[in-house]
């Protein structure tokens, strides 16, 4: 059976030039009618479930990243970017590669050789990628937290903890009785002293405490958000970390 594969980009004439290009490097592909936008994208890539998806950054609705950020299974993503400056965030979203437009062929074609390494048949790569970068358990996990405001030093219980989210120079810790205060401990830096069995990262930015999840939800986009018990904010999970709550 041949592999499928779903274009996404807004703009036509970049559209037709990547089909081309894609019949050279790679005709035994499966091309599926194009996503117009990052909504029908999203929507295209949940029902249909390609093997593929080369996705432009910069879409109405929504973004490469942020569909990207929603999918689940084994759909493996190429980034397609008129900007190099996305470079870095395309890495950070585990794509299999990214490419600046105008695409060529031989550019492609490396790309088409990087996807045809890989097995699509092997088991989703997002939690072995997960658990690659997970930090070492610690001796002794974090209990509690300082957090200074004005003349007061407020001493944190890390047990009721709802999440921690980085927010410009600083980390909010979002208590769980509504409260919050700001840190300025950077959030790669807590997830090395904070229990992996009681706190997981949803996202770079964020780390939250499995004991005062309510649940997930799911919007139009399938990208996934994580609940809380008794606080009205969700906080998304990224693609790389949505194979966490299957078994949940």
């Amino acid at each position: 059976m041949s592999l499928r594969a779903l274009i996404a980009d807004d703009e036509p004439n970049l559209v037709r030039h990547l089909q081309a290009l894609l019949t050279q490097a790679w005709p035994e592909l499966t091309q599926l009618t194009p996503a117009r936008n990052g909504l029908e994208a999203a929507e295209r890539i949940a029902a249909e479930q390609p093997d593929v998806a080369f996705l432009d950054i910069q879409m109405p609705g929504l973004s490469g990243l942020e569909v990207a950020q929603g999918i689940e299974g084994a759909t493996r993503v190429v980034f397609v970017t008129a900007y190099d400056a996305y470079a870095l965030p395309a890495f950070e979203a585990a794509a299999v590669d990214d490419l600046l437009k105008p695409v060529t062929l031989a550019r492609l074609q490396r790309t088409v050789e990087r996807l045809k390494a890989s097995n699509p048949a092997e088991a989703d790569p997002w939690p072995q990628a997960v658990a690659a970068l997970a930090p070492p358990r610690p001796a002794l996990p974090l209990r509690f937290i300082r957090a200074s405001s004005g003349d007061l030093t407020h001493q944190l219980d890390v047990q009721r903890v709802a999440y921690f989210h980085a927010d410009d120079k600083y980390t909010v810790v979002q208590m769980a009785d509504g409260a919050e205060h700001l840190i300025r401990t950077p959030i790669a830096e807590l997830v090395a002293q904070l229990d992996p069995d009681q706190f997981w990262q949803v996202h770079r930015s964020t780390v939250v405490n499995l004991s005062h999840l309510a649940g997930t939800r799911r919007d139009e986009a399938s990208r996934l958000f994580v609940r809380f018990n008794g606080l009205s904010r969700e906080m998304p999970v990224s693609r790389a970390y949505v194979a966490r709550f299957k078994a949940m």
